[in-house]
C-alpha cells in the first residue's frame, strides 16, 4: 500500500456523568489511550477522537473521520452512553464499524468495591465496568438504520484472546484497503468456451475498488525487441539461483524465458500493476506466439514477488491470489488434478505460473514439448506447495448477481505427485476428499482456486464482512 491503513477510533460516555462523578472522565479517556496503543502498528494510522459524550460533538466527530478517509472505526464502549451521541458519527463516516465491548479488568472487586464506603463513590466505580451496558441498545439503532457493525467482547488487558480477533480485523481492514485501488491488468483474451471463467469486471471494480488496464500482448512483443543481451543474462542467472532448472532444458527457451521476464517487468512497473490475467492463443503471429510460449518463468517470479499473476485469463481468481498474498499467505493459482482415493487426498495444481515463495523446496523448470490445450512449447514450472496448513479461496459469482468468497482450509500432504512440468500437490481435508469435492462443487465456483500457506478463514470472513460479501466455508 502507498498509504497507511486509517483506522477510526473513539470511545464514548456521557456528559451528564462527569460533573457527578469525580475522575470518571479521565479513567474513561485514558481506556481509550490505550486501545490506541493497541491498534498501532507498522502501516497504521490511528485517527484518535477520544471521548465522545454528546450529540453536538458526535457530529463533529462523524466529519472529521469523513476528512481523515478512515477505512474502519474502531467503537470503543468505555460506560453507558446514549445512542443519539453514537449514531451521528459512524453515519456520517460511512465505514464498517467494529464495537470493542472491553471491560477495564475480568471482573469487579466485589469486596474493595462494596468498602468504598460511599455510594457516589462506588457508582462513579461500576460505570467505569459497564461497558456491556449500552450495546444492546447501539447495536439495535444501528440495526435498524443499515450500519454495518460487528463485536468484540473481552478485556482490556493484553492477555485477552480479544485482541488476536482485534488483530484479525486489522489484518482483514488492511487487505481490504490494500485491494481498493489496486491495479490490475488484463492481457488478450479468455479461453474460448471456458464459460464459468468469465466475470463482470465492472462488478469486480464495484465490489473490490480494482482499477483494470487493459493491455496487448502486442505490446509485451514490442518490449521484447529492446531487452539487452546484459538484462537477460543478469536475468538468466537469476533463474538459477530462484529455480532448480533442469539439465534437459535448452538453454535457447531459457533465454527466451528471460527476455520475457525481463519485458514484464517493465511492462508492469509501466502500468503500476500489482496483479495480473492472461490468455492469448499466439497462433498466426510468430512473434506473439514466442512472447506467450515464454511467460512462465516470468509470471512466476512476479507473483512471488506480490503480483500475483493467473493464466487463462482468470480474473476472478486473480482477485483471490492477490487476497491471499495480501494475507502473506500466498495463493497461488490452481484446480483439480485428480483424487487418489487410497490416500484419500484430492490433487490439485495447474499449468502456467506458480507461487514460488510458498513451494516445498526449489521450484523445478522443466521442458515440455507442448503446452496442453494452449499454442507452443518452451519451459514450465513444478512445484507443490509447502507442506503443513493450507486455506483455498475463490471469488464466485452468485446467481444473485454478486460476488462471495468461497474457502476451505485443508493440509498440503507429502506423497508422490505428477511430474509434468505443472504446479500439482496432495491436499487432505478433515471431511474427506469425496466430501471435500461435492461440497465445495455445491456452491458453484469456477474450476480454478486459490491457495495459500497457513489457516486463514477467519481473516477470510472478516475481510468478507468488511466489503458486505457472503463468506461461504466448507468444512
Amino acid at each position: 500500500m502507498t498509504t497507511p491503513l486509517k483506522l477510526g477510533l473513539f470511545g464514548i460516555g456521557l456528559d451528564a456523568y462527569w460533573p457527578q462523578f469525580a475522575g470518571l472522565k479521565e479513567r474513561l479517556e485514558g481506556y481509550v489511550g490505550r486501545v490506541a496503543q493497541k491498534l498501532t502498528r507498522d502501516g497504521v494510522e490511528v485517527v484518535n477522537l477520544g471521548l465522545v459524550d454528546n450529540p453536538e460533538r458526535a457530529y463533529a466527530a462523524g466529519r472529521e473521520f469523513r476528512q481523515a478517509d478512515v477505512d474502519v472505526i474502531f467503537l470503543h464502549v468505555t460506560t453507558y452512553a446514549l445512542s443519539s451521541t453514537v449514531l451521528p458519527v459512524v453515519l456520517r463516516a460511512k465505514v464498517p464499524v467494529i464495537i470493542l465491548n472491553l471491560q477495564p479488568a475480568a471482573a469487579i472487586d466485589y469486596a474493595t468495591f462494596n468498602q468504598l464506603g460511599d455510594r457516589t463513590k462506588m457508582t462513579g466505580d461500576w460505570l467505569a465496568h459497564c461497558a456491556a451496558c449500552p450495546v444492546p441498545e447501539i447495536a439495535n439503532v444501528f440495526k435498524r438504520a443499515g450500519v454495518r457493525f460487528h463485536q468484540i467482547t473481552g478485556v482490556l488487558d493484553d492477555g485477552d484472546a480479544c485482541w488476536r480477533e482485534v488483530d484479525a480485523w486489522v489484518e482483514a481492514a488492511r487487505v481490504a484497503a490494500a485491494m481498493y485501488g489496486n491495479r490490475l491488468g488484463l492481457m488478450g483474451h479468455y479461453y474460448s468456451g471456458m464459460l464459468d471463467i468469465y466475470s463482470d469486471t465492472t462488478l469486480q471494480c464495484a465490489t473490490f475498488g480494482t482499477h483494470i488496464e487493459i493491455l496487448e500482448v502486442d505490446e509485451l512483443s514490442a518490449l521484447r525487441r529492446d531487452v539487452t543481451d546484459g538484462a537477460i543474462t543478469d536475468r538468466l542467472a537469476e533463474f538459477h539461483e530462484l529455480f532448480e532448472v533442469q539439465p534437459d532444458c535448452a538453454e535457447a527457451d531459457l533465454r527466451e524465458a528471460a527476455r520475457t521476464s525481463v519485458a514484464l517487468d517493465q511492462m508492469v512497473t509501466h502500468y503500476r500493476l500489482g496483479s495480473l490475467a492472461y490468455f492469448y492463443k499466439g497462433s498466426g503471429v510468430a512473434e506473439n506466439e514466442a512472447t506467450m510460449a515464454s511467460i512462465i518463468l516470468g509470471t512466476s517470479l512476479l507473483t512471488a514477488r506480490g503480483v500475483p499473476v493467473a493464466g487463462e485469463y482468470e480474473v476472478k481468481n486473480v482477485q483471490a491470489m492477490k487476497i491471499m498474498d495480501l494475507l502473506g499467505v500466498g495463493g497461488s493459482f490452481t484446480e483439480y488434478y485428480a483424487m487418489d482415493f487410497k490416500d484419500d487426498v484430492v490433487l490439485m495444481g495447474h499449468d502456467g505460473p506458480g507461487h514460488i515463495a510458498i513451494a516445498q523446496g526449489k521450484t523445478k523448470v522443466r521442458p515440455l514439448d507442448v503446452y496442453h490445450g494452449k499454442v507452443g512449447r518452451g519451459v514450465s514450472v513444478e512445484m507443490a506447495v509447502r507442506h503443513g496448513p493450507v486455506t483455498l479461496l475463490s471469488v464466485i459469482e452468485t446467481t444473485n448477481g454478486k460476488l462471495a468468497l468461497l474457502c476451505a482450509e485443508a493440509e498440503s500432504v507429502p506423497g508422490p505427485i505428477l511430474e509434468i512440468g505443472n504446479t500439482n500437490s496432495r491436499y487432505r481435508f478433515a471431511c474427506g476428499a469425496r466430501e471435500f469435492v461435492e461440497r465445495w462443487n455445491r456452491h458453484g465456483p469456477a474450476h480454478h482456486c486459490a491457495v495459500g500457506i497457513g489457516h486463514v478463514t477467519d481473516r477470510l470472513e472478516k475481510l468478507g464482512a468488511l466489503l458486505g460479501l457472503e463468506t461461504i466455508r466448507v468444512v
